[in-house]
């Protein structure tokens, strides 16, 4: 049974990540630009958030889901906003020599980061409801069951972000800093342009 929910949880966590989103667009940035322990860092703060709100959907925290939907307006302004300022920034930044090793610095912070963009989209709770009610997964579950199927979540997740990190990694090596100047540009404009359908999506 408890075997079960894991691997259900490792199918709905994986194909909750698939879509190529703005934290997607920043794995595959990072990745090519610093590495693929930086691409790494974003898909574990990705997976983290999923984690969390796997949790308020399993455990059935409808107080916490009910709080973050009406709240709904601020939290994609905010994570809007975040986007638009994170892709100018990236648009202008200069890429490092891939054949140089990159410092670990800031992983944290990259990390915290990825975290609270991910959780500006509080319409993932009702995701991974709506996904748990397809599976007959809605129903009353212990909390070892819930724990189980949350940590599914998890591992799938994380599994679609070193699979994506795994790939591009591929490419890294081909890149010389004219491409990865074009990665940092193109990256950039695709989250802002993320940033600005967040926010235009209020309107």
């Amino acid at each position: 049974m408890h075997q079960f929910l894991l691997l259900n949880g490792i199918f709905i966590g994986f194909v909750m990540a698939v879509p190529i989103g703005p934290i997607g667009i920043m794995c595959i940035r990072k990745t090519l630009t610093e590495g693929r322990l930086r691409g790494l860092i974003i898909g574990l703060g990705a997976a983290t958030a999923d984690l969390l709100y796997g949790c308020v959907a399993a455990f059935g925290l409808t107080i916490i889901s009910d709080l973050l939907d009406s709240q709904r307006i601020w939290i994609k302004l905010v994570g809007g906003a975040i986007l638009f300022m994170l892709g100018i920034k990236i648009f202008r930044a200069l890429p490092a020599d891939p054949k140089h090793s990159i410092k670990n610095n800031g992983i944290l912070k990259t990390y915290l980061i990825t975290i609270f963009l991910t959780l500006t989209n509080p319409l993932t709770i009702f995701a991974f409801i709506a996904v748990f009610a397809l599976l007959n997964l809605g129903g009353e579950l212990s909390y070892f069951s819930a724990s189980t199927l949350v940590i599914g979540i998890f591992i799938g997740s994380l599994s679609w972000f070193l699979l994506l990190s795994s790939v591009v990694t591929l490419f890294r090596n081909k890149l010389d800093l004219d491409g990865l100047r074009w990665v940092n540009r193109i990256a950039g404009v695709l989250l802002i342009i993320s940033g600005i359908i967040a926010v235009g999506s209020l309107i």
